[in-house]
């Protein structure tokens, strides 16, 4: 019988914690949403006292908890005494979508009142949220992400606990929608030919056969991705060795159609022979 798996969902307010916890409870967790942070030791013993089968549990801790002041780190220096799998993920966006979102929704931040503003409420927050934010395995910026992508990412997450020391994401991105936040590397192939100018090459993607045969016989193509491929390899089994489990490489080209998709697809494809490596890859501008 498998240990159970513990995922602590956090964040900003309007990052999706919402959205990640109803996925995990679509996936069989057990999911408390708000959980004090000194019930969590609590909650982790009774869940391990069941010895009768496994359980799954996703807790959200947020700041709508009034004990979380000064008892996140006692509370999950305890947790670690259970030796459980615990994933910690943390949600944030930029100030700016977090405001346009309140504004969209009306609702009420938990933190402002008559004399906080939401703009002062959420920095109030991140304060409050600090210490999960520092020990979080994995931090996520929703500002360009949407509901139908965070859900696939926190369904990637549960592979991740027991199965892989290290998941590596390729991302394409176009520049003139603004770079990734949450990328550990970030390679611009803006300088590549350019499929875009071709007419009968401009509606497809850099995952259509055309477009892969236009670049496929690009020299600059084939140098940037050897280039790219042996930085990462040559890099790799450091991150391994300092306990590293999730890493982010953004590839950006101007629109995020063509040769961004076409470098991350040929990466993704090459990395994911190491059975050692949990390989992904997601292209932000193709939706839908």
């Amino acid at each position: 019988m498998s240990a159970p798996k513990f995922f602590i969902i956090s964040g900003t307010s309007g990052s999706g914690k919402t959205i990640a916890l109803q996925v995990l409870e679509d996936l069989g967790f057990y999911c408390i949403d708000n959980l004090p942070a000194s019930l969590v030791p609590e909650m982790a013993a009774k869940v391990l006292s069941n010895n009768t089968k496994e359980h799954n549990c996703a807790f959200s801790i947020d700041s709508r908890n009034q004990d979380i002041i000064g008892d996140l780190e006692d509370s999950f220096n305890s947790l670690k005494a259970f030796n459980v799998e615990t994933r910690v993920i943390f949600l944030d966006a930029d100030d700016e979508t977090l405001l346009k979102r309140y504004s969209e929704t009306r609702r009420k931040h938990p933190l402002s009142d008559e004399n906080t503003s939401l703009f002062e409420a959420i920095h109030r927050e991140r304060d409050l949220l600090k210490y999960l934010q520092n020990i979080a395995d994995r931090s996520i910026n929703t500002a360009q992400t949407t509901p139908h992508e965070l859900r696939r990412i926190i369904r990637d997450e549960t592979a991740l606990v027991s199965e892989r020391a290290l998941t590596l994401l390729f991302q394409s991105f176009g520049f003139k929608y603004g770079g990734p936040t949450d990328a550990d590397f970030v390679f611009d192939v803006r300088c590549l030919p350019n499929p875009h100018w071709h007419p009968e090459l401009k509606p497809l993607t850099g995952m259509d056969a055309p477009v892969v045969a236009f670049l496929s016989n690009q020299d600059l193509c084939q140098s940037m991705y050897q280039d790219i491929k042996l930085f990462v390899e040559n890099w790799l089994p450091h991150f391994i060795s300092d306990n590293r489990n999730y890493i982010t490489v953004g590839i950006g080209c101007t629109g995020g159609q063509h040769r961004s998709v076409y470098l991350t697809e040929k990466l993704k494809t090459h990395f994911a022979n190491d059975a050692a490596i949990h390989t992904l890859a997601r292209h932000r501008e193709l939706r839908g």
